[in-house]
């Protein structure tokens, strides 16, 4: 254990050895996006002029060329949907491993949906009614997707190669830390400190079979890797080194482990876990294979969707909040008046709750409690509904049953109008736009529930929570625990646009029906 211990204390200044500020990396991506974003609007500007043969600016004033006015309104489109799918392509990923092939498959995907998408706005917006009988080239289009696949494609290859460069002496490398007790810990540790330009510098090793009397692994050359101690202290030892990514390469470590782990950390600490390939055959079903240099990974906590799916769900819930967000604006502001007469405190509540994969969040709600108001009640009637006791599920069917307190005291009058019409739900729109939660999904938990979890009760965090979801329509609070997880996995096993739609439009007679209240 001393020499465990030893090893830590060894390793803290070790730790920022290379380390740009914290700003550097989000300073290169936005100079790359801008870079990109002249690459694209140079790209057009060259197909027009390769295609029509006449000047894009005027010889008489500064300002646009008669021919191409109708083009300027596709210029501006086209810039910015360049930036956005080659962001959806992870081009401005600059973490971890990376292929020349897969990135050059990355800009073509990208250069392609932007460029159907440019024709289909350049043929449907036609300048508003300014050009309704202008005829847009096809050719230029052409040009410009030709012309942007080299240029881009040759730009971020140039951009990869100097960040290899950068690798090998150390800069732009992910803390990284192995798992395991067996003989691919060593195996893995050589092939990541050997080929530094995947872009990893494992901090130290975690033995997965308690405590270890080892204090380094030798690897090759007299080179060692610290142990730095076990899998029971992995969370602190994650946040102690700032680890970004694990490697776990033995598969008698309990997934149980793990996922504790992951919700020890917080929503702070935004951790990847991967296996290494001697554990295929123990693979749970979120699962992504990757290759990183010779050694093939599965990333793990994956979404259980494709990533159309995913593109789809985000894409809809990003403009349904927006519409919501429009036409309940005023509501908000008289809730907000109204919370502030009511009682002292702020508008909003805060409060952490645990989203996809056991990654903390905070979810926000109009207050309806008390400020500073006591949740040792409200922890005691989730234990109970969780094990289902008799107690908990005794008395009135149309009472409360999961989630809510009966005769809770802490409510104040405006907030039991406020839980009654659901209307306390609507600052979690604020969540969707942040990515932490979807307009349908399960019902967002709270961390001392998950505590109380079965392992396959966990399942219910596959996908990201909801501010309505399949079990709001289903009986909302008069279902049991046991029938509200198995309503969650339901939706997971079976997401679609329309069955989100259906849910939505189950959703409001709900609300009118007061259902937020039982």
């Amino acid at each position: 254990m001393a020499t465990l211990l030893e090893n830590k204390i060894a390793l803290e200044p070790a730790r920022d050895l290379n380390r740009v500020p914290r700003w550097v990396m989000p300073a290169i991506t936005f100079a790359v996006m801008a870079v990109d974003a002249a690459i694209a609007a140079a790209c057009f500007l060259a197909a027009f002029k390769a295609r029509q043969g006449v000047p894009v600016l005027s010889d008489t004033a500064w300002a646009w060329s008669k021919p191409f006015v109708p083009y300027a309104g596709i210029l501006f489109f086209i810039v910015p949907v360049r930036l956005m799918m080659l962001a959806y392509q992870r081009v401005y990923r600059f973490s971890g491993a990376f292929s020349y092939t897969q990135q050059a498959i990355r800009i073509f995907n990208a250069t392609l949906i932007s460029s159907l998408l440019a024709v289909s706005w350049a043929f449907l917006f036609r300048g508003g009614f300014s050009f309704r009988e202008f005829s847009y080239s096809r050719g230029v289009f052409v040009f410009d997707f030709v012309f942007s696949l080299i240029a881009f494609t040759l730009f971020h290859t140039l951009l990869r190669y100097t960040q290899t460069r950068f690798r090998q002496i150390g800069i732009n490398l992910i803390p990284t830390l192995v798992v395991g007790s067996n003989s691919e810990v060593a195996v893995t540790v050589r092939e990541l400190s050997e080929r530094r330009y995947l872009g990893y510098r494992v901090i130290g090793v975690v033995r997965s079979n308690g405590e270890s009397g080892e204090s380094h692994v030798e690897i090759e050359n007299s080179e060692k890797v610290p142990v730095v101690g076990t899998v029971d202290d992995l969370a602190e030892i994650i946040r102690r080194f700032s680890i970004q990514e694990v490697i776990i390469t033995d598969n008698s470590i309990e997934s149980e482990k793990l996922f504790d782990a992951m919700m020890q950390l917080g929503r702070q600490q935004r951790v990847e876990f991967r296996f290494a390939p001697s554990l295929f055959s123990v693979l749970p079903q979120k699962t992504s294979v990757e290759q990183i240099g010779v050694l093939p990974m599965v990333r793990l906590f994956r979404e259980p969707l494709s990533d159309v799916q995913r593109f789809l769900k985000r894409l809809s819930d990003l403009l349904l909040a927006t519409v919501a967000s429009i036409l309940t604006l005023p509501i908000w502001v008289v809730v907000a008046v109204i919370i502030r007469f009511d009682s002292r405190g702020p508008v909003l509540f805060k409060q952490e709750r645990v989203g996809m994969d056991g990654r903390v969040f905070l979810c926000y709600k109009f207050r309806t409690m008390f400020a500073d108001a006591d949740d040792a009640i409200h922890r005691e009637a989730y234990r109970k509904n969780i094990e289902g006791t008799e107690e908990a599920n005794a008395g009135d069917p149309d009472e409360p049953v999961f989630g809510k307190v009966r005769n809770d005291p802490r409510i104040t009058r405006s907030g039991k109008w406020l839980r009654r019409t659901s209307i306390d739900e609507l600052p979690q729109i604020l969540n969707v736009f942040r990515g932490e939660m979807s307009i349908v999904g399960p019902r967002p938990p709270i961390p001392y529930e998950v505590e109380e979890y079965a392992v396959w009760q966990r399942k219910r965090l596959d996908m990201k929570p909801g501010i309505t979801g399949l079990w709001q329509v289903s009986g909302r609070n008069r279902l049991t625990f046991e029938e509200m997880v198995r309503v969650d996995l339901y939706y997971i096993e079976n997401w679609s646009l329309l069955l989100d739609l259906k849910i939505i439009l189950l959703t409001l007679p709900a609300v009118f029906r007061g259902d937020g209240a039982r």
